[in-house]
């Protein structure tokens, strides 16, 4: 019986000495798996932060790209649709004219030199024919000085240096007024552009007061909305402006320089008319 409760004490004090023990293996076996979970957790948010970073970047340009697109829409219909539609029109319009005169004068510019050396060598030659059929198959207003000039060198009755020198001069005039052909209603938009939108100006303005007036009351609140669209159709008027003035003074260059070269060359026809022997003097 001694025995009996002996071994009874023992099994029982045993069982409750490895109670505690596998209980604090469990709670270091389960904060062990926590701190894991915990690191792997902190690994992933860890990369998904630097991984961010270059999600924003890729995204950033096209946020920026969708609000300037915005952005003009925005400054467009606050600005009076109505107005700014004019001014928009006035640029296109504009831009048509610059660049159909730019066309024009790129194919009517030639090797003036070149030209007028194949046109004295025909002439020498005594092949004013093939001269006149030379100068009808180029384009520009040299090739049409040459071919009047050879034309009436090539005549019964006009063919004198006069006459020549009278004929040169006046299709001179007439080439000169199709070079400058168009360009006044580039003036026109560029004087235009900036008159709409000084006329929006003061459309705002009225509205700014008429919203003053029915407010009965000055301040940044009331005034904001017209002072906003008389200043932003005032912006795009000077803007059009400007970009067909550029297109303006270039294509006046290109005028100078084409006049230039019909002087030149004009001089060189009467040189070449003189020397030939069909030339009245």
């Amino acid at each position: 019986m001694k025995k009996y409760f002996a071994i009874v004490a023992m099994v029982t004090a045993f069982t409750f000495g490895m109670t505690p023990s596998v209980v604090a293996q469990d709670e270091v076996a389960d904060e062990a798996a926590v701190a894991e979970q915990v690191d792997s957790t902190a690994e992933e948010v860890d990369s998904v932060e630097a991984e961010a970073p270059a999600v924003e970047e890729a995204v950033a340009p096209v946020e920026e790209e969708e609000g300037l697109h915005k952005t003009l829409k925005t400054k467009f219909i606050e600005g009076d649709a109505g107005f700014m539609s004019l001014v928009a029109i006035a640029l296109v319009l504009g831009l048509a004219f610059c660049i159909e005169r730019i066309i024009y004068l790129t194919l009517a510019q030639v090797n003036t030199r070149k030209f007028m050396a194949t046109i004295a060598e025909k002439v020498k030659a005594n092949k004013i024919e093939e001269g006149i059929e030379f100068a009808a198959g180029t384009r520009g207003p040299v090739a049409q000085l040459a071919k009047k000039a050879l034309q009436n060198l090539n005549s019964a009755d006009q063919n004198d240096i006069a006459t020549i020198e009278r004929t040169i001069n006046i299709e001179a005039e007439v080439q000169g007024a199709y070079l400058e052909e168009n360009c006044s209603w580039i003036t026109l938009f560029i004087a235009m552009a900036p008159s709409l939108g000084f006329l929006g100006t003061v459309i705002g303005m009225v509205q700014a007061f008429d919203d003053i007036e029915r407010a009965g009351d000055i301040s940044p609140t009331v005034v904001a909305g017209g002072m906003k669209v008389a200043l932003i159709t005032t912006i795009f008027g000077i803007i059009v402006a400007l970009v067909l003035q550029v297109f303006y003074n270039y294509i006046l260059s290109r005028v100078e320089a084409l006049n230039s070269n019909m002087e030149e060359a004009a001089m060189s026809l009467l040189d070449t008319c003189v020397n030939s022997p069909k030339c009245k003097k």
